[in-house]
C-alpha cells in the first residue's frame, strides 16, 4: 500500500508532457517539447519544459552572459590566466569598483571601467527578467504578486548603486566576488558606525527571521497533514476534509490563533517583501542622512555611550594633530607612536679608523687618546722606530 512520504515524493507520474494552454499575443513559441527528470520528481514536478523566453527573456540572458564573462575574465586575468590558480583562488578573486580618486567620473578599464560595464549589463539583465516575469503573469491572467515581490529584491540591489551615487564615489559599490563582497559588508558596517544600530536594518532582520519562521510553520503544517491530503489545495477548498480542520485546530490550540489557507500565504508574502524593502531604505540612509549609526543611536537613546577610557591631555592631543595628513586616498592611515629615549653605549657608535678618509691629521686626532692630568702616569720610554732600510741612527 502506498503511503505519503514527507521528505521526498514517492510516486511520480509518467505520461505525455503537458505543453500548457495557448497564450495569445505572445511573440515566438515555447522551446522544447518537455521531458521528465527522476531527480526533479523527488522534490517537485518531474516534467522539465517546455520553456518560454520571449524577447525580454532572450535579451536578459544575453546581457547576463556578458556581465558574467566580464567578471570571470577579469578574475582569470588577475591570476595570470592560470586555470589551476583560477579554480584554487576563485572564492577570493574579485572585480573591484573604481578607486576613490575617480569619484563619479568614468575610470579607465583597468581601474574600475570593467566593473562599471559589468554592473550595467547585470542590471539590464535583471530588469529585463523582471519584465518577463510581469508579462508572463499578466498573459496567464494571474495577479502580479510575483513580479512585485521580485521588484522588492531589485530595489535592495539598486540601492547599492544609488547610495554611492548620492555620496559621490563609485568606490562605495560592492565588489563582484564571493569573499570580497563579504569583506565589503563588514567594512561598510564599520565605516558607518555599525549597521546594527540602523533601525531599518533591524526591521529587515526582523522580517527575515519572521519569514523563516512562517515558512517553517506553514511547511511543517502541510507536511504533517499530507497523509490526510492536506497538500491538495483544490480539494481542500471545494470539499474540506479533515486535513484543513486539523491543521487549523492545532494552531488554535497551540497559540490561540490560526491563519487560514489563504492568509498564511499573504503573511509570508508581506514578510518576504518587507525584508528587502526595509533593508534598501537602510542602505540609502547610510552615508547620506546618517554618517555614524552608533552616534545616532547614542543621540536617540538606542544605545549607551562607551565609557571614557582614553583621556588625553592637551599636549597629547597636540602630538596627534597632523598625523594623518598626506595619506593616499585609497589607503589606510597609520600612526607610529614615539619611542622613549634610550641610553646608548658610546663604544658601539665609534667609527673604525680604517673607514675614515685618508686625512692624516684627522686620523691622528681621532686615533690618539686624550689623557686627563688625573689619569696620566709616569712617562715611559718608547723604543726608537727603525727607519726604512733596517738601520738605526
Amino acid at each position: 500500500m502506498l503511503e505519503y512520504q514527507n521528505l521526498f515524493t514517492r510516486v511520480q507520474v509518467r505520461t505525455v508532457p503537458e505543453t500548457g494552454i495557448p497564450i495569445e499575443d505572445s511573440p515566438g513559441g515555447r522551446a522544447g517539447t518537455g521531458t521528465f527528470s527522476y531527480l526533479a520528481g523527488k522534490f517537485g514536478d518531474a516534467q522539465i519544459g517546455p520553456i518560454y523566453l520571449g524577447t525580454a527573456g532572450t535579451f536578459s540572458l544575453l546581457f547576463g552572459f556578458l556581465a558574467f564573462e566580464i567578471i570571470g575574465l577579469n578574475m582569470w586575468a588577475s591570476v595570470g590566466w592560470d586555470p589551476v590558480e583560477f579554480i584554487r583562488q576563485l572564492p577570493w578573486l574579485a572585480l573591484e569598483p573604481p578607486p576613490p580618486q575617480y569619484g563619479l567620473h568614468i575610470p579607465p578599464l583597468q581601474q574600475g571601467g570593467w566593473y562599471l560595464m559589468a554592473g550595467f549589463f547585470l542590471t539590464v539583465s535583471i530588469l529585463l527578467w523582471w519584465l518577463r516575469v510581469y508579462r508572463r503573469a499578466t498573459a496567464l491572467n494571474m495577479g502580479t504578486h510575483l513580479p512585485w515581490a521580485f521588484a522588492s529584491a531589485i530595489f535592495l540591489y539598486s540601492t547599492f548603486f544609488f547610495q554611492p551615487l548620492l555620496v559621490g564615489s563609485w568606490s562605495e559599490m560592492v565588489p563582484f566576488g564571493i569573499f570580497p563582497h563579504l569583506d565589503w559588508t563588514s567594512a561598510f558596517s564599520i565605516r558607518y558606525g555599525n549597521l546594527y544600530y540602523n533601525p531599518f536594518h533591524a526591521l529587515s532582520i526582523v522580517f527575515l527571521y519572521g519569514s523563516a519562521v512562517l515558512f517553517a510553520m506553514h511547511g511543517a503544517t502541510i507536511l504533517a497533514v499530507a497523509r490526510l491530503g492536506g497538500e491538495r489545495e483544490i480539494e481542500q477548498i471545494t470539499d474540506r476534509g479533515t486535513a484543513a480542520e486539523r491543521s487549523m485546530l492545532f494552531w488554535r490550540w497551540t497559540m490561540g490563533f490560526n491563519a487560514t489557507m489563504e492568509s498564511i500565504h499573504r503573511w509570508s508574502w508581506w514578510f518576504a517583501v518587507l525584508t528587502t524593502f526595509t533593508g534598501g531604505i537602510g542602505i540609502l540612509l547610510t552615508g547620506t542622512v546618517v554618517d555614524n549609526w552608533y552616534l545616532w543611536g547614542v543621540k536617540h537613546g538606542l544605545v549607551s555611550p562607551y565609557p571614557a577610557q582614553n583621556n588625553l591631555t592637551a599636549e597629547q592631543q597636540e602630538l596627534l594633530r597632523g598625523r594623518y595628513q598626506g595619506t593616499a586616498p585609497d589607503s589606510f592611515p597609520t600612526y607610529v607612536a614615539p619611542q622613549p629615549a634610550m641610553m646608548l653605549d658610546s663604544t658601539a657608535l665609534m667609527t673604525p679608523a680604517d673607514s675614515l678618509p685618508a686625512d692624516s691629521a684627522r686620523v691622528d686626532s681621532l686615533a690618539t687618546p686624550v689623557e686627563t692630568p688625573a689619569a696620566a702616569g709616569p712617562a715611559t720610554a718608547k723604543p726608537p722606530v727603525a727607519p726604512a732600510g733596517g738601520k738605526s741612527p
